[in-house]
Parts: C-alpha cells; structure tokens; sequence
C-alpha cells in the first residue's frame, strides 16, 4: 500500500502542508495548517468510485489509465 505522508511547514510568511514538493495554501497558524493537513489525508484516504483519470507525466506526455476507487493510499500527517 502507498503511503503518503503530509508535513507542516513554514510557507510564504505562515504556515503550510506540503506533499513532496507540492505546498498547500498559506495559513495564518501552525495549528490552522495542521489541521487543514489532517483534513486533507483524511479525504485522500475515503474510498471514491472508480473512474478513467488522465495525466501529464514530467516529459509532458499524456497518459489515460482506470483509477480504482477502493485503491486508497495509507496517509497522515508527519509530527
């Protein structure tokens, strides 16, 4: 099972979540940022219905593959 993990971090003069290099909006708080981080791993790990997705990969190409709905990543959010 994948397992993705968010951190809170200080971000454009407060506080954000960020995944791997993708950072979240900023918040005005530690405490704000973390509990938007919490919300966000607990939507990402709901089981949704499974559906055709399409995606640009790194070099810019196009990719279409089935997204399993019951095929849910482990998350939380990093201390």
């Amino acid at each position: 099972m994948t397992e993705i993990r968010y951190q809170v971090v200080e971000h454009d003069g407060g506080w954000a979540y960020k995944v791997d290099d993708v950072f979240s909006e900023t918040f005005p708080s530690r405490e704000r940022a973390t509990l938007a981080a919490e919300q966000a791993a607990q939507r990402q790990a709901q089981a949704g219905r499974t559906q055709a997705i399409s995606y640009q990969d790194a070099e810019g190409r196009w990719h279409e593959e089935i997204a399993r709905g019951d095929d849910r990543p482990d998350t939380g959010v990093a201390p």
